[in-house]
């Protein structure tokens, strides 16, 4: 999966698609009805461009047809979700059937706007018990205010990686499992060299690659939105906290101006010269896909993996981490709705199908009996994102009717407090909390 941060992701536009689904034959507004024992053809489109993970797709596309012979499934990759949403919005007989996204954040835009169909129907006719198949933090993250317009297809899990070679040297013994001991950890491996570092401990700014705001935030337990769907992050002390924490750690490790331009010495973050292939940093804050990334690059040390610190005063809940992942549905204009809810079901809930899955794209499955079945291809190292996967206090941001942008507003805000630019967080909070509100307001009316 892999490109799900905010950071490589912008806001969408999604126009409102207006879904009438009948609980018998998943019916559109265009009256669309199809029998799904019929032969078939339906499309899936997908973000996925590496050949292995393109691979992966389609031996799992090949699998469904042997279960389902009658459905044939045409696949096209690399499809991003602006591609998406102007098919989407056109309608017609070249669109896709069944559309997956990366960007879970963007959950509630779609389920919102009708740009994903209502899967209830589907999942009521078909029996699935959601409760039972897939984690809690998975089914809030595919629905928005009661309405389920996706299903989980495979799971990230965030943890921090260490450079086990950098922690015998510096004398430390284990990974850190407080947010205090990750900066004393930071700070020990962290060696000067000029003006700059032989190795940083830890890349704390925030357009560190993955050490963004909402990724941070899942070391402590916090909530975006009050009771009344306001934005909390000025009232929810969580949120300054993290920001104090963030800004100390920038300035303790050499200060912002220092370290951003080390970060201009780092190679690409999907490349094998990512800065912690190379042992420019110790440890990293990143999903599970680098664990196989790093061992391709063939690093010249020993990988450790734990799971992320978490706020002090909460060292009870150590082990929980951030959660995303992929999201697949139905479209709308879809005239062949019940053959492609025989896809979603199939790649979602099916236990053979999401191992074999998660094999091939070296990402966490997404469904209770896949996550502890035998036949999953993973080393004990990978057990800890499986652990991250099931812990009951991992997180994810909340939905949106404008899907990611208040996410983006926050971490836009981050950028301008970590660098001096906003003197006063309470009040920086406050400004960026209205903001939030507006945006949501403005959304919700259109």
């Amino acid at each position: 999966m892999r490109r799900n941060r905010l950071t490589t992701t912008t806001a969408v536009a999604v126009a409102a698609v207006s879904v009438l689904a009948s609980a018998c034959t998943g019916r559109t507004e265009a009256g669309a009805t199809d029998d799904p024992k019929a032969r078939t053809t339906i499309s899936f489109w997908h973000g996925w461009s590496s050949p292995a993970e393109v691979k992966a797709v389609q031996d799992n596309i090949d699998r469904f047809r042997k279960a389902h012979p009658n459905i044939t499934v045409k696949v096209s990759g690399n499809i991003n979700d602006d591609k998406l949403n102007q098919a989407l919005r056109a309608g017609g007989s070249n669109g896709p059937d069944v559309v997956s996204s990366f960007t879970t954040a963007n959950v509630g835009k779609f389920c919102s706007s009708g740009a994903f169909a209502d899967l209830k129907p589907f999942i009521d006719k078909s029996g699935l018990d959601l409760e039972k198949t897939f984690p809690k933090v998975l089914l809030d993250y595919t629905r928005f205010e009661g309405k389920r317009c996706a299903l989980p297809l495979l799971t990230d899990a965030y943890g921090l990686y260490y450079n086990k070679d950098a922690f015998k040297k510096a004398g430390i013994t284990a990974p850190p499992k407080t947010m205090s001991e990750l900066a004393s950890v930071a700070k020990k491996l962290t060696v000067e060299k000029g003006d700059g570092y032989r190795q940083l401990g830890f890349m704390p700014n925030f357009h560190g690659y993955e050490t963004v705001a909402d990724h941070y935030l899942s070391s402590w337990d916090h909530s975006y939105f009050d009771a009344d769907g306001k934005s909390a992050i000025a009232k929810d002390p969580a949120f300054a906290e993290m920001f104090t924490y963030q800004k100390k750690l920038v300035e303790d490790l050499g200060g912002y101006e220092k370290l951003e331009k080390y970060r201009g010495t780092f190679g690409d973050e999907w490349g094998a010269k990512h800065p912690f292939h190379t042992g420019q940093v110790a440890m990293q804050l990143d999903g599970e896909w680098r664990l196989g990334m790093a061992e391709d690059a063939g690093v010249g040390f020993e990988i450790g993996v734990a799971p992320m610190p978490v706020a002090d005063d909460e060292a009870d809940s150590y082990g929980k981490g951030f959660l995303s992942g992929t999201i697949v549905g139905i479209a709308p204009a879809s005239r062949k709705q019940n053959a492609a809810w025989e896809l979603v079901k199939y790649m979602t809930s099916d236990t053979r199908a999401v191992v074999d899955f998660a094999n091939g794209i070296r990402n966490v499955p997404s469904t209770f009996e896949a996550l502890k079945s035998p036949d999953l291809k993973f080393g004990p190292r990978f057990r800890t994102f499986l652990d991250i996967a099931q812990h009951p206090k991992s997180s994810t941001p909340d939905g949106a009717v404008n899907g990611s942008t208040y996410q983006q507003t926050l971490q836009d805000f981050g950028y301008q407090y970590e660098k001096g630019a906003v003197k006063d967080l309470q009040a920086g909070l406050e400004k960026t909390a209205k903001q939030i509100d507006t945006d949501i307001a403005k959304a919700g009316s259109k």
